[in-house]
């Protein structure tokens, strides 16, 4: 009898040790499961460093992301940029969750996105002009610019009410009264010059100066071409325009802590500098 007592404490107790082990177990399981704040909407967990990432595309806007990347690196943010190939990824990215944030573009270009997608993307921060210029190899003046002259111009509708605009802000055309950056061709008016447009995608009309008496575009798209809107440009956009590239998150996350850090670096004193020891030709800071 006493054996088989001393067999079945002994069983009790491996019972019972068996039942503390799975206890910790699960512990550790429930705590892995819970959020570790390395995300961007992560708001101060603790001292967790947190990764906050930004699509974007060119120059400055790339170089500007790593301008700031040692000032937020002292916050606690490890910003990392996801650098893509075209003007529709970054949106896509972003409503998409893939990224926090993007750099790439215009808020008329962004309610444009919106509109067709139905997604919620929101301004958070104006960060430069890029200036619009009407650029030609064919003519040094847009006096020398013959009637029926063949003008490029973007094809995504933002862009072509962009054109549109600086064109008639200049006298050379006039548009239906009321439609504004959202004017198409068939807005046209008066044509004095009877200009014939030819809309492309927006990546496309550096190439088309070669085909096209005039092109209109961004610096972005000039600039690898040499050409800069202050000594190259017939033509350009005034500041008070409504395009100013601007970084733009999320209606869930615009206000989370990273984001907002990221604005503050964006439009700080050392990027107003870069911007005018750098892209003074190309880029005026939208912020004061």
């Amino acid at each position: 009898m006493n054996k088989k007592w001393m067999l079945g404490l002994l069983a009790l107790l491996l019972v019972v040790l068996a039942g503390c082990g799975n206890g910790n177990g699960n512990a550790a399981n429930n705590s892995a499961q819970e959020p570790s704040g390395n995300s961007a909407t992560a708001e101060g967990a603790g001292n967790q460093e947190v990764t906050l990432k930004v699509a974007t595309l060119i120059p400055p806007m790339t170089d500007i992301l790593e301008l700031i990347k040692p000032q937020l690196k002292e916050e606690g943010i490890n910003l990392e940029l996801v650098v893509l190939s075209d003007n529709i990824q970054p949106n896509d990215a972003l409503a998409n969750k893939e990224v926090d944030a993007n750099f790439f573009q215009h808020v008329p270009y962004m309610n444009q996105y919106n509109e067709s997608t139905g997604s919620e993307l929101v301004p958070v921060q104006p960060v430069y002009h890029a200036v619009y210029g009407a650029y030609s190899k064919r003519f040094k003046s847009m006096e020398e610019l013959p009637d029926g002259a063949t003008v490029a111009i973007a094809n995504d509708p933002s862009n072509t009410g962009r054109s549109l605009v600086m064109l008639e802000k200049a006298g050379y055309i006039k548009l239906k009264e009321g439609v504004g950056i959202n004017a198409t061709v068939a807005d046209i008016t008066e044509n004095p010059h009877k200009y014939k447009f030819e809309e492309v995608d927006l990546l496309m009309l550096a190439r088309m100066l070669d085909d096209a008496d005039l092109a209109l575009m961004t610096p972005a798209y000039a600039s690898p071409l040499g050409l800069t809107p202050k000594k190259d440009a017939l033509l350009t956009e005034t500041t008070e325009s409504e395009f100013a590239i601007t970084l733009v998150a999320r209606e869930d996350n615009k206000d989370s802590e990273p984001i907002r850090k990221l604005a503050e670096a964006i439009s700080g004193p050392e990027v107003k500098q870069f911007l005018a020891e750098n892209y003074s030709e190309i880029a005026i800071p939208a912020f004061e």
